[in-house]
């Protein structure tokens, strides 16, 4: 069974739980239980060559978190939970803490 997923891609995110704890970023990709965010969480990796042009070697990119250690930011309170508001026939998303649209 599958759980609903509050973090959508280009959510402004901050990062509580491991070694980039504080870091923020924008999320790039959701994927079921994982988030990937823009500049947080840099493995290397190493890169095969794939024409005469590109070097290969290693590169930094991008590993994913687990969405429990990302929470939303909200533009007056920081780091918070979302919840839902239903306005008319639309389900909108809101901070926990203010209560503002997210």
């Amino acid at each position: 069974m599958q759980n609903k997923v509050k973090i959508r891609k280009d959510d402004l995110v901050e990062v509580i739980a491991g070694k980039d704890k504080g870091k923020r970023g924008n999320v790039v990709r959701v994927n079921e239980d994982k988030v990937i965010v823009s500049g947080v969480n840099l493995v290397k990796k190493a890169m095969k060559k794939r024409s005469q042009q590109d070097r290969g070697g290693i590169s930094e990119v991008e590993a994913p978190l687990h969405i429990s250690n990302v929470a939303i930011v909200c533009k007056k309170c920081g780091p918070t939970r979302i919840g839902y508001k239903i306005d008319g026939d639309k389900k909108i998303r809101v901070c926990r803490k203010c209560g503002e649209t997210l």
